[in-house]
Parts: C-alpha cells; structure tokens; sequence
C-alpha cells in the first residue's frame, strides 16, 4: 500500500534571520516563542554559531510556519550569516535599549544586509522592554532610524512576552506581500465559521472602535488584520460606511459633500390689470 503525500500543517513557510551584537537577548526572543515539537532540521549543528526554532503563527487565518535562524553576533561568525542570509524571507534586526553600543552596531548589520542580501524585508526590534529604566536609546530616536531605513519598529519584551508574536506577524505580512501571495488570501471557497465571525464583526464595527471592544488583545489583533487583508477598513458615520481612500489618486476623499444644487425660484410679477395707482392704504 503506497503512502499518500503527508498533509501539510501549515500553509506558507518563511526563514527568518535574527541578526545583532551578541548579548542583545536573541536566544531570549526565540525561548519566548512556542515549539512545534518537529524536531531540529536536517543540516542543523549547535554550538557553530548558529540556532534554529521552528513556530507557527495565524495571519489573516492562515498558518505561517516560520523557521527563525540565530546568528552568533561575534565577528568570527559574519561567514555564518553570509551563508545563511541565502534563501531568507525576512532579517530582524535586534539591539538592547539598555545598550548604547549594541544599537550603534545595527549599521554595521545593515551594510551586511545591503551587501549578501539586498532587498529582503526587515524590522528593527528594541530589546527588554521592561529594562526601560535603564534606557540608553530612546523611543523617538530608534523610531526615526527605523524610517530612515524603511523599517517598521517594535520594542519587545520576552519577559512579559510582549510584541514578539507582533512583529514576526508583521515581518511575515510584509514578505508575503513582497512576494505577491496576498492574491492567495482571497480563495474563492465556502467561508469557515471563523471567517464569517470575523467578517460579521468587522462589517458593523469601524477599525478605530476594535480595541474598544471587551475582547482579548490577541482577537482584536486577528480583527484589525481580518479588515485590512478584506479591504474592510471603512469607518461608519451617520449609519453609512465611507473610505478614507478611493482608487484613483487625482480623487479627492468620499466624506467631501456633494455640491449643494441652486434652485432658482421663478420671480411673480404683478398682473396686468393691477396698476400702482388701484393700491390704497385703507
């Protein structure tokens, strides 16, 4: 009896890389995540240098398997990353924001990247949060780095598990994005139970009111993400749903007003047989 083709339990496979100095909390980030319990890939040698964790995420109601790469900081190993940087959907930038210098080596990976894998998307993470007493890299400043490299930022804390799940959904939208799947988002099947739940929600609630509502962060999250990926990010006002943007550019927004229609009345003259001298004040 032949063997059928093993069902997949997952619908898209990403490799990450995380990148960084060396104790700016990488093996943190990973510990934080689940395992999927499958084991070690084939090729993979600890202790070189390099560690592997394989994790399952949910976007858009699809399972994102993503196998997350920890390249070794120290300078030895940059060889290890150029070899691993081959194949890669997505790079995160790690640095600790108690750690002046680990964030001013982010340049330095950001000419690696530049060099062996150009292209690619990436995300800059501040690390351990909850170290924010000893800041020594501000909010404002990562934020406006992350910009200036056409990055999209998160500070993250594995001890409180806090925007980890965030920002690798984030990173996993913007590779499958860049490489034209969000037309796959959109199947044309019977919807499942969680989708018409999604899409009965987001059809009566504006995106700004989702966090409003008394439900888990992580449902609110899948809803705002459910809105986006249907273009069902329409806010109401007045019973009706408008959009903020139209189609076509040169178009200015829906709420404008139409023009209001002048209507000229017709101007009564006077009859005929009355004449300005008939008129008597009585």
């Amino acid at each position: 009896m032949s063997r059928g083709s093993p069902v997949k339990s997952y619908d898209y496979l990403l490799k990450f890389l995380l990148v960084g100095d060396s104790d700016v909390g990488k093996g943190e980030i990973l510990a934080t995540l689940s395992e999927d319990g499958e084991g070690e890939p084939p090729g993979f040698c600890s202790g070189v240098g390099v560690t592997c964790k394989t994790t399952t995420i949910l976007l858009d109601g699809r399972r994102i398997k993503l196998q997350l790469w920890d390249t070794s900081g120290q300078g030895r190993f940059c060889t290890i990353f150029r070899s691993y940087s081959r194949g890669a959907q997505g790079i995160v930038l790690v640095y600790d924001i108690t750690s002046r210098w680990s964030f001013d080596g982010i340049e330095r990976w950001i000419k690696e990247i530049d060099e062996h894998a150009p292209g690619v998307p990436r995300i800059l993470v501040g690390n351990r949060l909850h170290l924010a007493f000893k800041r020594q890299v501000s909010t404002e400043q990562a934020q406006a780095y992350a910009e200036r490299h056409s990055m999209t930022y998160f500070e993250v804390s594995p001890l409180c598990n806090f925007n980890i799940t965030e920002s690798l959904t984030q990173l996993s939208r913007i590779a499958l994005m860049r490489h034209g799947m969000e037309r796959l988002w959109r199947p044309n099947r019977v919807l499942s139970l969680q989708d018409l739940c999604c899409r009965s929600i987001v059809s009566c609630t504006p995106v700004h009111l989702i966090d409003k509502l008394p439900l888990p962060v992580t449902v609110k999250s899948h809803l705002k993400s459910f809105s986006m990926a249907n273009g069902m990010n329409a806010f109401t006002m007045h019973g009706h749903s408008y959009f903020p943007h139209t189609s076509n550019a040169g178009k200015r927004s829906s709420l404008k007003k139409s023009p209001s229609i002048k209507v000229t009345r017709p101007v009564l003259s006077p009859p005929e047989s009355c004449t300005r001298n008939s008129c008597k004040i009585s």
